[in-house]
Order: structure tokens, then sequence, then C-alpha cells
């Protein structure tokens, strides 16, 4: 027991304490006064002197409740806020008698000793106050000149002003005076002594006091014979003893382990600390729906509230994914009779966890969420508050502690609607009450503060259910508000319709919602040639521009006409040597003119040709040249010894030309079709063994008519050949090029990897087409600035990576304003399948951009594990289907069945959906947004993070040229996000010798924790040279270097050097009761929380004579921040003083 508490149990006993004369005075019992407690009051005499000083009257002084001491916390936090402002407003079109209603809210104030209360600090503790006589804050405001809209706009922001808890009155009424016979009077309470219970007991009382006073008799209401501090000893007792050890127990057992975080797909970023901008969606439920719940509940042994509860975390689980969720619902709180008249602060949450593992069927999960309910509500008098403080999860500002999502059913009762409607004025449609007599409307405004990100309010009135779904503004829009609805209203209707479905499988969608994800989104049938094959196209091509130059290596260039003699001949001798359809000829080649004539040659001769790229290892040379079973390999002379020993024919295309230089240069009769295949490209596999991804001609020849129809730069121009032609991208570019009588301008291996070289190439060859991955683009854009002339590019594609907008890039688009951007998807099991074009003023392009909608003839489909389709915005796998779709694995039947299912939403068995592995969501306008690889999708701490948004927010910052975050593990196992950065070279920051890498790297920490929840900022930063890459040009992640640090990330102790780290960590350490705290030790982690949180800050207050908010130490929750924070601002004081002083002396 504390000094405070240890005071406030004497005055609750009967004992007076008094400051006379500087000396400390009591009376009472002897019973109580023992020599043990006189002792302890001498041993504290100067700091009860000292409480004395503050508020002597300590009879009028009360603990808190648990519920109490949260929400003053939580307007300690953030004093401004107004989320817990619970007002209600009712209109009079007659007249009245105002003097009449100000002595009725008086009489109500003495009634309740809660409303005449003030919550001031005590000893770094806060304490009730209750006051004899507490004047009603009442205000009558002239509206007479107003419109309607500006008083309704005077009532929001009346409702919306913040209560100061310490000094100012807990009620107060604002009385708008329309005219005589139109008044409007907005009734404001803080939460802190108020709730929906409480709210009843008024709109009972209110009219019988009313009444009374002007008719001038006495009111007959029940008296009261218990107060709030009955309660608020109750629940001390109850939680301090055995009985309440039994209920921790219980709550210990059902939140053990790792709780979940709602990972609710967002409209918008989280803000870092949680905001609570809200609304509120109206919905209602059919009278024959509510009757078939009502049925089904008795059928099940249920509760209407228990079926309606189960639907909303289904919903819940088909939104996120996550089978493991956490939903809170209030509770009046009130189960003991003698507390049921008494106004005042009650309710309180309990928490129900649904397991959705298993897609079960619906019937099973309602009857574990009927056990969740009952055992929950028989253990509801633990307080939520001590239960959030007993788990010591670690406390994020950002988010509601323990669960994001609320939920509750309330009945409005037939015998007292009226005073309910009154209660709920703020909430619904406009109603007329009689409040004993006097007929009054309640007036409608908007009050729909978020304490959550979702909360599901529903109301039964008569045959019908109604609600509203309240919602964090800051998060959602409302149409996606009204879309969750919606759905929510088809589960139910599913559910009752078939409870024995499984969860994941109930319906959601409306009819024309299915159709238009599956079928309108999807509608992309284009004719296109579907009996012929990639060479035809090319020789189609070169009878229209036949002298067009085709190909362009350093001095060597070749015309279509040049090109195709060249490739005929080849392809002539490739036949000779026994190439047929199917035939996998392998080409392992450094860039070159050969390079393409090979390629071409394999396709006319009717081969496939198999990419190996000479930087690979030997190994895996061989693994893929025995694995496609190779019998004939392009290749050079000076690559032949570099090669493994292979079972294959090997020919020479720079010094064995004479083997094919007599052969006919017609074009070859072939027996090829399109669905022969065109080439295997292998990619890694998950077993470390590469699979060769076996590609048909007609889903190549779709790809490039798609490509030709798209592209917007005209024949003969100029298009940069980047990629490896191990990489499918590299396919695009030749084959697209040459189709559409363009020029194909091949880059050295040097010039590839030196952006600065490359651009001045792009600019000395007038290249108008670029197809980059995002890294290379970003190489590119960030040596920009360095050429005063830059190419005449009029299109830059990318893909392969996502694609992010940085500084850099949009610098470098504003000098090219001809030019588009697009960015396209696809994986090396369908090339590309979507395209998304980024044209106009680069500033105003989003950040993370979409990938888009689906090509010609190709199919996408975001799908649930459960492989059924999910909400706009909400995240699923990406399934691609149609015409672009790679006939499967080369030699591996079993990874093909897995990954290239049959297509459920076709009925012909040949239709197949290949399984990318690719988190994805559809946004409103119809494009998909890529969310990453699920296998790389990051969870620390419970929480789900997107890497890409934390890349792109470290992208905008000034110095950072590239990066890439990713998670890793420490040596205890604990995840942490680490930053990789290139940093700009040539930035006044970063050229600038005084402002070291550390400097630096702090100030970028700053910037990301200004925009940024805590859990998204990474651990650690390692700053490279440039960052490894693949040979296609993505990052190479796995080359990326393990911080050394990050062994003993939060974990080793440092202590406290400076002066203010020292006195930090005595407070700390006598607050929250331990020996030692190192600076980088964490208050939330170490047991702090809310209330200690209080402690701390006015211990530090006066230890540093200093203002600081307890927001301060939640966002800067070491002793290493809060010193750095500290000082910071004694900088800024000084700085100030300074100030004033030069300015009091130029005055002077």
């Amino acid at each position: 027991m504390n000094l405070v508490e240890f005071l406030q149990d004497l005055s609750q006993k009967g004992v007076r304490l008094w400051s006379e004369g500087g000396k400390l005075r009591s009376g009472g019992s002897q019973e109580v006064l023992t020599p043990e407690v006189i002792a302890l009051l001498k041993e504290h005499k100067t700091e009860i002197l000292h409480l004395l000083s503050k508020l002597p009257d300590i009879s009028q002084i009360y603990p808190l409740s648990y519920g109490q001491k949260g929400l003053w916390f939580l307007w300690k936090l953030s004093p401004d806020n107004h989320n817990y402002n619970v007002s209600t407003a009712m209109r009079m079109y007659c007249q009245v008698d105002i003097i009449a209603w100000q002595q009725t809210f008086q009489e109500l104030k003495k009634r309740h000793p809660l409303l005449r209360t003030t919550f001031p600090e005590w000893g770094d503790r806060p304490v009730q106050q209750v006051h004899e006589n507490q004047e009603l804050d009442f205000l009558q405001i002239d509206a007479s000149t107003w419109s309607e809209e500006e008083l309704h706009k005077k009532v929001v922001e009346a409702h919306r002003y913040p209560f100061d808890l310490e000094t100012d009155s807990v009620i107060r009424v604002r009385w708008f005076t329309v005219s005589n016979q139109n008044h409007v009077m907005l009734l404001t309470f803080h939460h802190i002594v108020f709730d929906g219970w409480s709210g009843n007991l008024i709109a009972k009382e209110i009219p019988q006091l009313y009444q009374a006073i002007c008719k001038g008799e006495e009111y007959c209401l029940s008296p009261l014979n218990y107060s709030y501090q009955d309660y608020v000893r109750w629940q001390k007792e109850l939680v301090e003893g055995e009985k309440g050890e039994k209920l921790w127990e219980y709550w210990q057992q059902k939140l053990a382990g790792d709780l979940p975080v709602l990972n609710l797909p967002t409209d918008r970023p989280r803000p870092p600390i949680q905001t609570d901008n809200g609304a509120a969606y109206p919905f209602k439920l059919s009278e024959k729906l509510t009757q078939q719940l009502k049925e089904l509940a008795k059928q099940e042994g249920v509760t209407p509230n228990m079926v309606l509860l189960a639907a909303f975390q289904i919903l819940l689980y088909r939104y996120t994914g996550q089978e493991d969720i956490l939903v809170g619902s209030p509770t009046a709180g009130r189960t003991r009779p003698e507390f049921a008249s008494i106004v005042g602060h009650f309710v309180d949450s309990v928490v129900m966890r649904a397991d959705l593992s298993g897609n079960p069927c619906f019937r099973d999960f309602l009857s574990q969420v009927r056990q969740t309910v009952l055992g929950s509500l028989a253990h509801q008098d633990y307080p939520f508050a001590l239960i959030v403080e007993r788990l010591q999860q670690e406390r994020d500002p950002s988010r509601s502690p323990l669960f994001q999502a609320s939920f509750v059913l309330q009945k409005l009762l037939a015998e007292s609607q009226d005073t309910q409607k009154l209660a709920y004025s703020g909430t619904k449609e406009k109603a007329l009450i009689n409040l004993g007599g006097l007929e009054v409307e309640t007036f409608v405004f908007d009050q729909f503060e978020s304490q959550f990100d979702v909360f599901m309010q529903m109301l039964e009135e008569n045959s019908y259910l109604f609600g509203f779904l309240k919602y964090n503004t800051d998060l959602f829009d409302e149409q996606t508000i009204a879309g969750m609805v919606a759905h929510f209203q088809t589960l139910v209707e599913g559910i009752v319709s078939n409870p024995e479905q499984r969860v994941g499988e109930l319906p959601i969608f409306s009819e024309t919602e299915k159709q238009q994800l599956l079928v309108t989104w999807n509608d992309t049938k284009t004719d296109y040639p579907t009996d012929k094959c990639i060479y035809q196209l090319f020789e189609e091509q070169v009878e229209k521009t036949p002298n067009a130059v085709a190909v362009v290596y350093e001095q060597q260039s070749l015309t279509y006409s040049q090109l195709n003699r060249k490739a005929n001949q080849l392809a002539h001798y490739l036949q000779k040597l026994g190439v047929v359809p199917e035939t996998l000829v392998g080409i392992c080649i450094e860039r070159s003119i050969e390079m393409v004539v090979g390629l071409l040659a394999i396709l006319k001769a009717g081969g496939a040709y198999v990419p190996l790229d000479p930087s690979y290892p030997s190994e895996r040379l061989a693994y893929m040249v025995s694995d496609a079973q190779v019998s004939l390999l392009l290749t050079q002379e000076s690559l032949v010894t570099l090669l493994p020993e292979l079972d294959a024919q090997i020919v020479c295309l720079d010094s064995n030309e004479n083997l094919w230089s007599d052969h006919s240069q017609d074009n070859l009769s072939s027996e090829v079709i399109p669905s022969n295949l065109g080439y295997v490209i292998y990619t890694s596999g998950s077993t470390g063994k590469p699979k060769g991804v076996a590609m048909s001609q007609g889903s190549l020849v779709n790809l490039l008519l798609w490509q030709q129809q798209e592209t917007i730069v005209g024949q003969g121009a100029k298009t940069l050949q980047f990629a490896p032609i191990s990489f499918d991208v590299s396919f695009q570019e030749i084959f697209s090029t040459w189709c559409s009588g363009g020029t194909l301008v091949l880059v050295s291996s040097e010039l590839r990897l030196d952006p600065l070289a490359l651009m001045e190439f792009l600019t000395h060859n007038q290249v108008e087409r670029l197809f980059l991955p995002f890294v290379a683009l970003q190489q590119l854009a960030s040596v920009a600035y360095q050429c005063q002339n830059l190419p005449p590019l009029r299109e830059i594609v990318t893909a392969g990576e996502q694609l992010q907008v940085t500084l850099d890039l949009v610098e470098m688009m504003k000098r090219l304003p001809q030019c588009r951007l697009q960015n396209q998807y696809g994986p090396s099991e369908s090339h590309v399948v979507s395209a998304y074009t980024l044209e106009g003023d680069a500033e105003k392009w989003p950040k993370l951009p979409p990938i888009g909608r689906p090509i010609a003839n190709a199919q996408l489909y975001v799908l649930s594990r459960e492989q059924q389709p999910v909400p706009v915005g909400v995240p699923g796998e990406l399934y691609i289907g149609g015409a672009g779709l790679a006939n499967g694995y080369l030699n591996r039947l079993e990874l093909t069945s897995q990954k290239f299912i049959s297509n459920p939403f076709e009925n012909s068995k040949a239709s197949k959906l290949y399984k990318t592995g690719d988190l994805a969501r559809y946004l409103a306008d119809g494009n998909i947004e890529f969310l990453g690889r699920i296998d790389h999708q990051v969870k620390i701490r419970g929480y789900r993070i997107e890497t890409g948004e934390i890349e792109a927010t470290i992208t905008q910052y000034a110095i950072v040229k590239e990066t890439v975050v990713l998670a890793t593990e420490n040596n205890q196992g604990n995840k942490h996000l680490v930053a990789y950065l290139v940093l700009e070279t040539e930035t006044p920051a970063s050229s600038n010798p005084e402002v070291s890498e550390t400097e630096q790297i702090r100030k970028l920490k700053q910037y990301l924790k200004e925009r940024l929840p805590e859990y998204m900022i990474p651990s650690g930063f390692v700053v490279l040279s440039q960052l490894p890459l693949t040979p296609s040009g993505k990052v190479n992640r796995k080359a990326l270097p393990v911080p050394d640090n990050l062994s003993s990330v939060s974990t080793e102790f440092v202590a406290p050097e400076t002066e203010t780290e020292k006195v930090l960590a005595e407070i700390w350490a006598e607050v929250l009761g331990i020996e030692k705290v190192g600076i980088h030790d964490n208050f939330f982690d170490l047991g702090g929380h809310s209330l200690i949180a209080t402690q701390v800050v006015s211990r530090v207050r006066k230890a540093f004579a200093m203002e600081i908010s307890v927001s301060t130490l939640f966002e800067n929750s070491t002793i290493a921040k809060l010193a750095e924070n500290l000082v910071e601002q004694q900088l800024e004081q000084v700085d100030s003083n300074i100030l004033e002083q030069i300015l009091a002396e130029v005055d002077g």
C-alpha cells in the first residue's frame, strides 16, 4: 500500500488528519490509531504535510476504480482529446422554463456525488475529490441568427470541447436558443463518471426532477443507499482476495501464448499514435432475417448475441485470414444489484478469443463461441485494465490494447424505449420522446469518435435488428466500411440458410460483387492468331521492313533481312543436327549479335531454347543441362573451357560458322505448332535445385501481340536489351521489338553495371524504350541529375520487383515529360499478366504503384486459403489463369500439380490456375496491389508488417538512394527489422563531413518515428556501397550481410553515463521497484504500465523543472531516447532564452 492509499484507508476508517502551525495533527479511534500507524505517520510526516497542503480535506478524497484509472491516464496522455465525451441532445419545439431546467441538472449533481467530482493528482497518483457544492457548468447561447448548418456545427464543437478532469465539472449543459419555440439542449458528461447504464438512469430521473421543480413540489426519487465509492471499495477487495486470483487465473489461461494483433487491411497507413477520428455506418437486418436468426439461436441453444458475435468474428477472419482473433465486448459491470441505481463508470470490457483453425463448420464454431461468451461473462468482474497491466504486453501507441475490434448487441426494452432513445440519441435517426408529458425530439449530430479500428454496435428493437459499424476514419474510407457491412449481412443470410457450411466458405458476396471479382474484371478476351508461332510473327515483320535495322551491338548491326537470313542458315543446320519440335537446345553465350541470332534460329528450327547464364556456377549449369536433357548446346569458343563436362554436342556460334554458312537462307518449313515449347527457363527452387519453367509458343505469342498493341513507341524505335537471356524479360525485350519493326540495342555487360555510363549510352544511341528491374531503374534515376541531356525515352517498363516511386525517380521523370512508366507483373510461370501505367505529374504518382489489371486473355484472382474470392481491399494469394500460363515445370509432375491447379471458376478440366505464392489485393477501381511474397511476410511481436511500406517511407528520405528491409533473427531467436541502405553521395547532408554516418542514421530514425508506428521502425541499419544483385538485376536478399549487433539487440545492459540518464534511471528504478535500469531497457518491458507512467512523468517534471507529457514517455520508452528528448528540449529552451535576452537588449 502506498502513502496515498494508506491515508485514504485511514480516512475511510474515521481518522482525521490536518496541518496546524506546520505540525501534523490527527484525531480518531484509538483502535485505528495504533502505535504502528502513529509510527508510520511520524515517519512520513513531511510528505503527508505536503499532501495536505494540496488537498486539506482527506475525507472527500477517494481512490479511482480500475476503469477510471484507465480513462484518467488516457486523458493525461492526450488532454485535448474529446474521445470520451458522452453527449445527448434534444430539441424542444415549445416554450420552456430554462431556469427550471438549470435547477433540474443542479439537483441531479446533488443526488449523484460523482457528478460533482474532480480528479486531481495527489502524491503522483490520481484521486477523485467529491465537492460538497459545485456550480453547474450551464451556458445559454443565442442561436437565433444561425442557420441549421451552423447550429449543428456549434453543437458538435460544444460536444468536442475537452474536459480538464482536475478542475472542470464533469457534467455541462449547453442551451442553444433558436427562438422562444425552438431550443436545443446539449448534455455532456465525461465517460470517467458516466456510462450507457447511467444514461438510462438519468433519462428516467430528469423528467421527474423537471416536473417536480416546475410544480414547486418535492421530487420522489428512490433514495440511493450506495455510492460509487462503495463500488470502488468492493472492486479493490475483490481483486485482492482469493476470488480475484481465481478470476485472474481464468483470464491468464484464456489469454496465454502469443496474442494476435488484428491486421485488418486499411485504406491508409496506420498513424504512429492512435487517433479517435471516427464515423459510423448504419445498417438494418430485415424482419425476416431477424426472425430466422432468432430461430437458429433457439435451435442451437444459444442467444442471438452469440450468433451475431460468431458472424462478426468470421467476418474478421475472412478479412484478415487470421485464425486466432480477439474481439472485445462491453459489459455493464453491474453484477451486484446494489450498484444498479448509481450513476458512474461501471462499464468494462471482456475479451472473446476465437479459434477458427481447421476451417470448422459454423455450427461447431458457434458451440465454441457459446462456451467463450459464458466463460467470459462468468469472469467479467475482473477489471479489463488490470488484465492489460498484468499481462504486460508490449504497448503499441498506434492500437488499443489486446483487441482492436469490438462487438455488442443491446436490447431496447419496450417499457423504457423513450428514455433509452434519449440515451442513444447521438447514434440514431431522429426520434420523438415523451419526457413526463414533455414532447422532445432527439437532435442527431456527429459524435462517432472511434476507440477501436472497428466496433459493431447492434440494437434490437421490436421485430428487427439495426446497427452501426463504427470505424476509425484515419484508417478506413466509408466505401470500405459499406462493403464490410454488406458482407456481414450476406454472411448472416448464409449462416441461417446453412449453418453446416464451413466458415471459410460461407457466402459473403452479392451476386453483383461476385460477378465483378470473377468475371467483369477478368473480361479480357481478345482475338489473336492462335495458329501462329513466334518465328512466324518475326518473319511477317521481315516482309514489312526488310531494310530496317533489327539489332545493334557496338559497331555491328543487322537489318531484318540480314538477321533473318543468318538465323535461317543456322536453323537449317540445327534441323540437320536433329532439332525438331520439343527439342531443348541449350544456349550459353555472352551478350553479342550471335546471342540473338542463336535464339531466333532455335525457334525457327522448331526447338525450344534453354538459356544458361555463363556467370552461373558449373554445378548449377551441369544440373540444368542434365535436368533438361540438353543434347545440343550453342556457345562461344571463349566459354568452352569454362563449361562443366557435358553430355551434349557443343556448337560455337563465333568459330563454327563455316558449318552452316553454305546452308539455305530461306525460311524453314517447320512442324512446330503453338502448343509446342518456346523456351525452358530455370528459376530458383525451394529445394535448392532450380526448376525449369516450360513455356509454350502460343502463350508467348499472346504476350507479344498484347505488348505490340499496348506500346506507345512507334515502328523503328530503339529498345535497350538489358536483361540476361536467362531472365524471361529478355524474351519480351527482344521479340516485342522485332514484332513491331523496332531496333534492338544490345549493351555490354560492363555498361550494364555502370548507371552513369549506361545513361550516356542510352543518350548516344537515342534509345526510346527500356525494360528494367526496379533496382536498375533506381540506380539510373540516381545519376540522372549528373547528365545535362537525357535520352529521348518514351516508355520505361519495369517488372520483377516492387516498384517504388522514389525522389530520384520523380526528378528524372519530370525531365522526361513525354515518357510514361509502366509497372508490369508476372512470374516466370506466366510471364507478364498485368500492367499499370503511370503518366502525367510524377509528383502525384503513388509511392507504391499497383500492378494494374490483367492483360489480354489473362485472368487474375485474389483468393483465400480456401480458394474463395476475398473482398476488395483484403489481401489474398494471387492466382493466374488464361492464355499466358506455362505448361508447368519440366520433369516435375508433382510440383506442377501442386502449383498449377484446376480452375474452380471454369467448367473445363483443362483450365488451370497458377498459384503464385504472392500476396495481393484488389483496389476499388479494379487494379491489383502487390503486397510481396507470402513466404517473405514479416510478423514481429504479433504484427504483420509489409516491408514495402517501410522501404517506400525510407526512400522518401533525402539521403537514401536505395533500401531493402528484412526481418532477421538474433542469437536468442527474436526477430528484428533491419534496413539495408545505399546512401546518396552528392546531397548536401551526405557530403557534409561534419555529419557522421551515425548522425545521419539517427536523423533517419527520427524521420521514421514521425511517419510509422514503432513496431515498423527497423532496429538495425546497415549502410552498403551497393545492394547485391542477382544476374537478372533483382536484389539478392540472401547475400545481404547479417548485422553484427543483432545478437544483443535490447538484451545487453548498458549503464547510464550522462547526468540526465542517471537521474532518469534512478526514477525508473524507484517507481518500478527494481535495482538497476540500463539505458536501452524498455520501460514497458520492465513492467511499466499506464498508471506507473504518470508517476514517472510527475517525478521527471520535478527533477528537471520541465514540462513533459505522458505521450513523450510512450514515444521515448528507453532511458536513452527519453534523455535525448529532454536534452533537446533543454537546448530549445536555452535558444529561446538567449533570443529573449537579445530582443530585450535591442528593445533597451
